[in-house]
């Protein structure tokens, strides 16, 4: 069977992720987070002192220091599942926290920042037989993948299963705070100039406000089956 490239693309706490993982373990593909490639560049904003007292970003900064940061991907071999490497360092815990969250969205929207992960992305897709998660996956960083698939929920469901999860690991969390952050996110992603959110042509829409894991999983894996028979 032909390996392929499948993009999915999506709304922030959609489950984009978690879907991408399971489906990559099932039909033996490799997953690419490359929304933790994103919050690794925060973090490293975060530990370089980039983020000014405003708030904002000292991009200069930034720009000279991107050839620096490296980030890649191994696989955890009791959960399965990767974990990311920021330089050589795991950060999967790290890049995962509130700070991190309500940071990731105006990093993510520096062009010359999603250029230089876009570059790292496609090199990583070069073998086909991957999985890739995002916001820009079949539009900008594999137009061409054979399956794409666009995720959406409302924000009050994606909010409250951000809540939900925070509160398992352990962390404070407020309801309220999330919602407001899944919002913003949404805000900030639709609107960013170097590529914004939205659904490529030619991807299928899934609106998985209402599914089960299982559901999804079944139709996800339908959606794999159709494309590599196809």
């Amino acid at each position: 069977m032909n390996k392929i490239i499948i993009a999915i693309d999506g709304f922030s706490s959609c489950g984009k992720s978690t879907m991408a993982k399971d489906l990559a373990k099932e039909i033996g593909y490799i997953y690419i987070d490359s929304g933790a490639m994103y919050r690794a560049v925060t973090l490293y904003c975060i530990e370089h002192g980039l983020f000014l007292a405003d708030g904002s970003i000292d991009e200069d900064k930034l720009k000279q220091q991107m050839s620096n940061i490296h980030i890649s991907f191994r696989l955890d071999t009791e959960s399965g599942r990767p974990r990311t490497f920021l330089n050589g360092t795991d950060v999967e815990n790290q890049i995962r926290t509130l700070e991190v969250s309500s940071l990731v969205s105006p990093v993510a929207a520096l062009g010359f920042v999603r250029e230089a992960l876009v570059r790292q992305q496609q090199e990583l897709g070069k073998e086909k037989g991957i999985v890739m998660d995002g916001r820009d996956i079949g539009t900008a960083v594999f137009p061409d993948a054979e399956l794409k698939i666009f995720v959406t929920a409302s924000a009050e469901i994606r909010a409250q299963r951000r809540y939900d999860e925070l509160k398992a690991k352990g962390q404070e969390a407020s309801f309220e705070d999330i919602l407001h952050n899944v919002e913003e996110r949404d805000r900030i992603d639709q609107t960013r100039e170097v590529s914004p959110l939205r659904k490529a042509d030619d991807a299928i829409l899934l609106d998985n406000s209402n599914m089960t894991i299982a559901e999804q999983k079944e139709w996800l894996m339908n959606q794999y089956l159709q494309a590599t028979h196809a």
